[in-house]
């Protein structure tokens, strides 16, 4: 894995060719093992690159890497898994080879098809080619955004790299925060794709390229996420040839995911999907394969003994390590850093910590990521599921008095015991509107609590544009687009559906890849395989969820490597405990970060709203540790990123 850096400038060359070095660098920690810069001057085009070995360790995969004429250059970040299949069939057609590196077949496969290799590409990938035959700086991204691509255009100038500090470190860039993006980071605990916090800046979209040939750019998709078959239920005889064939599929995309020039382990939490992972990593490999875990002395956070149990029983060379209290917190600091935007998931620390372990045997780590969102694995599924079957079979009359009696309930009144309960039920529930009670039921803060929040920050805006502002960027985007194009999709496989292309790229996908790569670690994900994603597309839906559980086939899968007493208990997540750290050894950093003081001064939030807040969870009477998180992570974002520029 990688970290790419570029541009191509109308009219600033020699300022941004004076940057490239300076914004390579602050990669580094994502390529520790080589970099190289190219330019173009003629063309006013700049590349960097920083490279963390993991295929073909010489100098010979040294990049940026040039066709033999020197007219098409890359900068590549990833792993394509077929390379060895491409290699051949170029081989095939003339094409000869002075590395083993993917990058190269990368390279050589646009030299012969152009644009339409890049459907052809199984993997995860970010990348940029200057085709200087046609004049044309392209970027392209993998289908489920697995690796990071952001880019920046404005007055002629295109700036792209692998994280949003790279671009900052071009001086010309400017740091307009974007209004708009602020609600959607207090809704969702992040920024939705294609936005991001500044102006002008923006994320690829996954599986689209983007061309920009001097005058505009172009972006187009080169892959959609396959359609979902609505099937009938399947059959006693359909299930036992669906495990099979899992098996047999997801065994060859492990092996694939295997190929590695260092050492190469595997992310153990005890959980189904990592186990099956690691368990067919077992299968495959000739040695014994090395799983990481990490534990917390909180029982209700703790999956470690699960971890080892697994492990011994698959026969693993098992590292666990019980991280105290004090060691999380200490990552508390450098969050803004590793995520620099505007980033609120607190599993980040755990995630950092057990990346942090296992780069201290190992350079690549295959995880379980991905299960969730294919085989209906959150509660969150299964409770709307349930709901929505269970509230429309009442009769209307009940049905019209039963959702004026929820909506008239104050939130305060359950918010002790919904936010233990949050994914068991919506925050409102909506009768007709299943997008919007979806995503009330993701949400951290409705329209209201955020209206409430920015009351200050009519000085800046009128409080009629305010709430227009809040309401309209929450009420469209992609999630009522994604939910519009499934309109005749099941029900379960309309979230998912949703999840694939937000929660995973824009939350699962930039967690695991900024906390790996910030100790230098490569984290494969074999259940994000193209064609893991391709088959489970074709399921019935009875073989994802059923009697009430989700994960069935998985499930039915593992059980022929792992007894079922080792992983058939309730979902546990992976988390830290926020709430009573706030009321303990965090409180000083919350009460600081959140004083009215600071607050009043920045003039973007009520300073009462968050004072209540504070006061109401230190007390205990309430439980707001996702908001105040949210709150907290966005003060240290901006002190880090807007204050010291």
């Amino acid at each position: 894995m990688c970290g790419i850096v570029g541009f191509r400038s109308k009219n600033d060359f020699d300022k941004l060719r004076e940057y490239l070095p300076s914004a390579a660098s602050t990669l580094s920690y994502r390529g520790p093992d080589d970099s190289g810069l190219f330019f173009d001057e003629k063309n006013k085009i700049g590349l960097g690159h920083r490279r963390l070995a993991v295929i073909d360790l010489s100098s010979n995969a040294h990049q940026p890497m040039g066709s033999d004429d020197g007219t098409v250059w890359i900068v590549y970040s990833g792993e394509t898994y077929n390379f060895k299949k491409l290699r051949k069939k170029l081989e095939e057609k003339g094409h000869f080879f002075k590395s083993n590196s993917d990058t190269e077949v990368v390279l050589k496969s646009y030299l012969e098809w152009g644009k339409d290799c890049f459907s052809g590409f199984i993997g995860m990938f970010a990348f940029a080619i200057w085709d200087g035959r046609k004049r044309e700086l392209i970027l392209a991204r993998d289908r489920l955004g697995i690796k990071p691509l952001y880019y920046y255009f404005s007055e002629g100038n295109l700036l792209f790299a692998s994280e949003l500090k790279a671009i900052m470190a071009f001086k010309p860039f400017k740091r307009d925060i974007d209004p708009e993006t602020i609600p959607l980071f207090l809704h969702y605990q992040y920024i939705p794709t294609p936005k991001t916090i500044f102006k002008n800046t923006y994320k690829l979209t996954p599986g689209h390229y983007l061309v920009y040939n001097g005058d505009d750019t172009i972006s187009r998709a080169f892959s959609e996420l396959p359609e979902i078959v609505n099937h009938s239920q399947s059959s006693s005889y359909q299930e036992e040839e669906k495990v099979l064939e899992l098996d047999e599929l997801l065994s060859n995309v492990i092996l694939d995911h295997l190929v590695s020039d260092v050492p190469l382990g595997a992310l153990l939490s005890g959980g189904v999907d990592s186990s099956v992972v690691v368990a067919l990593m077992q299968k495959v490999s000739t040695t014994p394969i090395h799983t990481f875990t990490m534990g917390f002395r909180e029982q209700a956070y703790n999956e470690a003994p699960w971890a080892s149990k697994v492990a011994k029983h698959l026969g693993t060379d098992h590292t666990e390590l019980y991280v105290t209290p004090k060691e999380a917190l200490d990552v508390i600091p450098h969050l803004p850093e590793i995520y620099d935007e505007p980033f609120a998931d607190s599993s980040a620390i755990p995630t950092y910590l057990v990346c942090r372990l296992t780069r201290s045997r190992v350079k690549v780590a295959l995880s379980g990521d991905g299960g969730d969102e294919q085989f209906s694995g959150y509660v969150r599924y299964w409770s709307t599921k349930a709901m929505a079957t269970g509230f429309q079979a009442l009769p209307r009359p009940i049905k019209k008095a039963l959702s004026l009696i929820l909506k008239g309930i104050p939130s305060k009144w359950v918010e002790r015991c919904y936010f233990p309960l949050r994914e068991f039920f919506p925050q409102r529930f909506q009768v007709a509107n299943f997008p919007d009670k979806w995503q009330k039921l993701i949400s951290l803060m409705d329209n209201t609590e955020i209206e409430e929040l920015y009351r200050m920050t009519i000085c800046l805006w009128s409080e009629e544009d305010l709430i227009r502002l809040t309401r309209q960027t929450l009420s469209k985007g992609i999630y009522e687009e994604i939910f519009k194009q499934t309109e005749d999709w099941p029900l379960l496989s309309r979230m998912m559906r949703v999840d694939q292309r937000t929660y995973l790229p824009d939350a699962m996908m930039t967690k695991a890849d900024r906390a790996s790569m910030a100790v230098n670690l490569e984290v494969r994900v074999p259940l994000l395989d193209n064609r893991i994603v391709e088959y489970t597309s074709s399921l019935p839906e009875d073989l994802k969820f059923r009697n009430g559980t989700g994960k069935y086939l998985l499930k039915k899968l593992l059980t022929k490597y792992v007894p079922t007493k080792l992983f058939e208990r309730p979902k546990m997540g992976f988390g830290v405990p926020i709430d009573s750290w706030f009321r303990s050894d965090l409180k000083p950093l919350l009460l600081d970060y959140l004083s009215p003081e600071r607050i009043k001064k920045e003039g973007l939030f009520d300073h009462k709203f968050v004072e209540n807040k504070t006061k109401e969870h230190l007390s205990g009477d309430f439980n707001h540790q996702y908001r105040l998180w949210s709150l907290l992570m966005w003060e240290m974002w901006r002190e880090r990123w807007l204050d010291k520029t």
